[in-house]
């Protein structure tokens, strides 16, 4: 029987958590560089202040280790990367049901609708159903899908051209 693994710690490794490694360099609390030293005695250094020895860069050669609060390094650390969340944007893919005998003001009324997701940045998925005899005339489809590419032209790029997709016809625009 094997002993379970020893899981792993997020983040940076601190203090005695360092293992295998001989001699850091060290960067003190005040920020100066302390040189290239034996790992034990950066430690001492560290617990003589009061506290941590956290490993910046691991992979560095030696690796580089600074003295710091390991708790308000941890902080600041979740601070930033939930700032960092909030203020990544998220491109929703946002769909539009169109048909190929649609009047001109329901075709007014999507258009405005389409403007709006473009001004937010969204991604809109046009999506253009035929029912019954309408497959027979799918060129009028074709001409309604053209008419929104030019209406939206000066907004928008095309980023995937209209295709079939059994009874319907889907196109991608993306804003510009």
């Amino acid at each position: 029987m094997r002993p379970l693994p020893v899981p792993q710690k997020e983040g940076p490794r601190a203090n005695r958590d360092i293992r295998g490694v001989r001699e850091v360099q060290l960067i003190d609390d005040a920020g100066q560089n302390r040189g290239v030293m034996p790992f034990f005695d950066a430690l001492r250094i560290a617990e003589d202040a009061g506290l941590d020895l956290v490993e910046i860069s691991p992979n560095a050669s030696p690796p580089v280790c600074k003295i710091l609060d390991y708790g308000k390094f941890r902080f600041l650390e979740q601070k930033k990367a939930a700032e960092a969340r909030k203020k990544q944007k998220t491109v929703e893919v946002k769909e539009i049901k169109l048909r190929p005998g649609i009047d001109d003001h329901d075709y007014d009324v999507k258009m405005k609708a389409m403007k709006g997701f473009f001004e937010e940045g969204n991604k809109v998925k046009i999506t253009l159903r035929f029912r019954g005899r309408e497959m027979a005339h799918q060129d009028l489809g074709l001409k309604v899908l053209e008419r929104v590419k030019a209406d939206v032209g000066d907004l928008a790029k095309v980023e995937q051209e209209p295709n079939f997709e059994g009874r319907q016809v889907v196109m991608v625009l993306a804003p510009r």
